[in-house]
């Protein structure tokens, strides 16, 4: 089944595109991908709806800037999928499905709340093509975290790829999480702590700059091992998983005294080291960690989790992934699987008490 994949994810960069075609199993055909950033107006319209997420009880209620947030996320994917299938239109012939994961404005799994804001019906009108969405609901109204929801992927990944396990798969977005992949069984997975978001925050405030270009700010500055040893002493990081979490679960408000490259360096180790942390909790070592996402790309994150951690650690492009699309592909892997009713969450990746299927369809047809 070929199907259009569609990532934006808590660094709020923009809408990640990718091509699969896949049995929602094992066998995975990579077509194209692509990306759609978004504008600067674009992400302070979501910052707001943000902020304006955090009292929120009923999913549903799109109160303050939620509502114009939500119809600005489905216009902006519904364009991001119009422009995509005109430049790959050849490869995309006979694309049945879109996994829309939407843009996450709250996550509380603990009140069984999670909040991703875009209207997939607009979005099938629009393309014309059926869609799977709110991917994470049914998993945290039976009880689970709602997240990583990658796992399922990680693992036909893994043995696409000849992947020798044990290993793990580290996304480095603006949450980190991690799926620990056993030589035999069920992935383990959960979130590891902040990866992107709180450094990214950071240099919008200082500079302007979306993100920490190359890691050139983190590489210029000093660690203060202090603030990073008070932010390690968060109860998260002891909690054993499943456990997931919100974008802002921590303030960046610690470093604030700081120079802008002493917190991008601080921030930057912090992340590594909620990283080491999280490997304390899985049933064995990895032989290998593969990062992906877009802190794959920063060389002095990657340094450190070299520095820090007890075994191999590799980007996804070493292997010849698109690290920057796996979350793409995985949601349109997830869709698919969803049309066939089959688990995406299971007791290992989310602590659902079963493994679960998920997803609300939407029909493209007129």
């Amino acid at each position: 089944m070929l199907a259009l994949g569609l990532m934006s994810g808590t660094s709020m960069d923009g809408i990640d595109l990718a091509l699969l075609d896949t049995d929602g199993r094992d066998r995975l055909r990579f077509g194209p991908t692509g990306f759609a950033p978004y504008a600067a107006a674009d992400r302070a319209l979501l910052r707001r709806a943000l902020a304006d997420a955090v009292s929120l009880t009923d999913r549903d209620a799109r109160p303050g800037a939620l509502g114009e947030a939500e119809a600005r996320v489905t216009a902006l994917h519904a364009a991001a999928v119009r422009d995509f299938l005109a430049a790959h239109a050849a490869e995309a012939r006979g694309l049945e499905l879109v996994g829309f994961h939407g843009q996450t404005v709250l996550h509380r799994p603990e009140r069984r709340l999670t909040v991703q804001i875009g209207d997939g019906a607009a979005l099938a009108r629009a393309a014309g093509v059926d869609v799977v969405a709110d991917l994470r609901a049914a998993d945290v109204a039976a009880g689970g975290q709602g997240a990583p929801l990658v796992p399922a992927f990680h693992r036909a990944l893994a043995g696409a790829s000849g992947l020798a396990l044990p290993a793990a798969v580290l996304n480095l977005g603006g949450v980190g999480n991690v799926t620990y992949l056993p030589e035999s069984g069920d992935p383990v997975a959960f979130d590891t702590g902040p990866a992107n978001a709180l450094l990214d925050d950071l240099m919008l405030e200082r500079s302007g700059a979306a993100f920490d270009r190359d890691g050139a700010a983190a590489a210029a500055g000093t660690v203060r091992g202090d603030i990073v040893d008070a932010l390690m002493s968060h109860p998260y990081f002891a909690a054993p998983p499943p456990k997931s979490l919100d974008r802002d679960a921590w303030s960046r408000a610690t470093v604030a005294p700081l120079s802008t490259a002493d917190a991008a360096a601080t921030l930057t180790e912090f992340t590594a080291a909620s990283v080491e942390r999280a490997l304390r909790h899985l049933p064995a070592a990895p032989g290998v960690l593969v990062a992906c996402g877009g802190g794959a790309r920063n060389p002095t994150l990657m340094g450190r989790l070299r520095a820090r951690l007890p075994c191999r650690v590799l980007a996804a492009a070493d292997l010849g992934w698109d690290g920057d699309a796996v979350e793409a592909q995985a949601f349109a892997y997830l869709a698919v699987r969803s049309r066939l009713g089959l688990p995406i969450t299971f007791p290992g990746t989310t602590g659902v008490p079963a493994p679960l299927t998920g997803g609300v369809a939407f029909s493209g047809r007129a």
